[in-house]
């Protein structure tokens, strides 16, 4: 349908700013009901009726992919096909602030699995056909040792926003150097799950291996988004340092105040947003002298623009841009230019722009982090994938033009790795995250022990 192909409907985007979920307890009583509406959406489809199809289609959907338009997309599925046979299996996924619901179809000539996107209202948000797999199941790294280390239960925090974390600890006396993980954007759990993914444990595990105490947490937005959502007051003023900079530097707190683990040894590994707000953390956190400072995929450019940029490329996969998806994009670009817009008196505002209130835009206008980054007077390690097409080699560049005079700024561009620093080949898309399961790779886990044993 869209853009030539015909089991396209609407895709996903990756990077997510503002976006709160429910906990996920709310997300597995919510399976069933998700899955029931997946499957009448494709009978619906099967038989024909359109417009009951439709029923749970969010705004964007309706306009993009109605009733006509899916009975066009409908008729070239015989020809690509062959007929409809029935559903068999179904499973469910997350992606950010979506739910996904993957049902098997078995048509005439092809089995595929029918992939439909909720959205946080539980409307259908995409919809696309996809090659059928075996869901991918995480697998610990190779390079990890769990006979080398053991995990505990922690809390970061204290009183409303008190989270729960793992602290990943060497075997043996100590002291040990330790590491805090700071998420990307999204509510996201302390491994940083993305399908069968888990970035962040793959560390912690790898560098507990190799010595080094790592401590990952829930993030806040995660825990209590629901909370987060209810009260207009948070809503109206929420900024990054809610989202992710109070909690980092109670989690530094935390290790600083464990008996294995050496205080003048700590570090921070920011990851994407985390990365991107590694220098305000330092400045934030200067008085707790953290040791080093790790940003993995940091964005440096603005990132209403980066957003645009995304979701330009997500559309853009299949070589063309339909009138539909030049509409979606439209509709961001006048999102972005009220954003560019705000003044200051619209800072206690009530408006959602790119899901985020306007007290989260004005607080990131004119944070550039490498400029930033400058006038933190401690050692820094930049990690980058050439692959990754969400914070790309541009922003990696930004970092070395502000940064590569200094002797304790070091430089690592991986030509193979993508966002979550995973080995691939090709056009990086979506599926690398949701249908394949990889491990950070052997070269980084090496890269971050050795800057950390050098500044220990």
């Amino acid at each position: 349908m869209n853009r030539g192909s015909p089991w396209f409907v609407r895709g996903t985007v990756l990077i997510a700013f503002f976006l709160l979920t429910q906990a996920e307890a709310s997300r597995r009583r919510e399976a069933d009901e998700l899955i029931v509406k997946a499957r009448a959406f494709l009978e619906a489809l099967s038989r024909g009726d359109f417009e009951a199809a439709v029923a749970d289609f969010d705004e964007t959907m309706m306009k993009v992919s109605g009733p006509e338009k899916l009975a066009e997309f409908w008729k070239l599925v015989p020809q690509k096909m062959g007929a409809f046979k029935r559903q068999t299996g179904a499973r469910r996924d997350v992606l950010g602030a979506y739910d996904i619901v993957l049902v098997t179809c078995e048509f005439e000539k092809v089995t595929l699995d029918a992939r439909v996107v909720f959205d946080k209202n539980k409307r259908i948000a995409g919809f696309q056909f996809v090659p059928s797999l075996p869901p991918a199941k995480y697998e610990p790294p190779p390079y990890a040792d769990p006979e080398t280390f053991e995990e505990r239960e922690v809390t970061v925090g204290r009183g409303e926003w008190a989270l729960p974390g793992t602290l990943t600890l060497p075997k043996g006396d100590g002291p040990f150097p330790g590491v805090v993980l700071v998420h990307g954007s999204g509510p996201n759990d302390r491994d940083e799950t993305l399908g069968p993914n888990k970035p962040f444990k793959d560390i912690a595990w790898g560098l507990a291996t190799k010595g080094f105490a790592v401590l990952r947490y829930e993030k806040r937005t995660r825990l209590y988004g629901p909370k987060l959502v209810a009260n207009p007051e948070i809503g109206r003023t929420f900024t990054v340092k809610e989202e992710t900079i109070e909690d980092a530097l109670e989690a530094v707190r935390v290790l600083k105040a464990t008996p294995a683990i050496h205080p003048n040894k700590i570090f921070v590994l920011g990851h994407s947003l985390g990365g991107m707000l590694i220098p305000r953390l330092a400045v934030a956190g200067k008085e707790l002298d953290i040791a080093g400072f790790i940003i993995m995929a940091g964005l440096t450019r603005p990132y209403e623009d980066t957003y645009l940029q995304q979701m330009t490329y997500l559309l853009s996969l299949d070589g063309e841009l339909s009138e539909e998806d030049k509409k979606q994009l439209d509709g961001i670009k006048v999102e972005i230019a009220k954003i560019k817009a705000l003044q200051e008196a619209d800072r206690g505002a009530g408006e959602k722009l790119l899901n985020a209130p306007p007290s989260y835009w004005l607080d990131l206008r004119g944070y550039f982090p490498p400029e930033v980054a400058i006038k933190v007077k401690k050692p820094m390690l930049i990690l980058q994938g050439s692959r990754d097409y969400q914070v790309t080699t541009e922003d990696f560049e930004n970092w070395k033009k502000a940064l590569s005079h200094r002797s304790d700024v070091e430089f690592r561009l991986y030509s193979k790795l993508n966002h979550l620093f995973f080995e691939g080949q090709g056009l990086p898309t979506p599926d690398e995250y949701l249908q394949v399961h990889g491990s950070v790779s052997p070269e980084v886990i090496s890269d971050i022990a050795a800057f950390i044993r050098k500044h220990s």
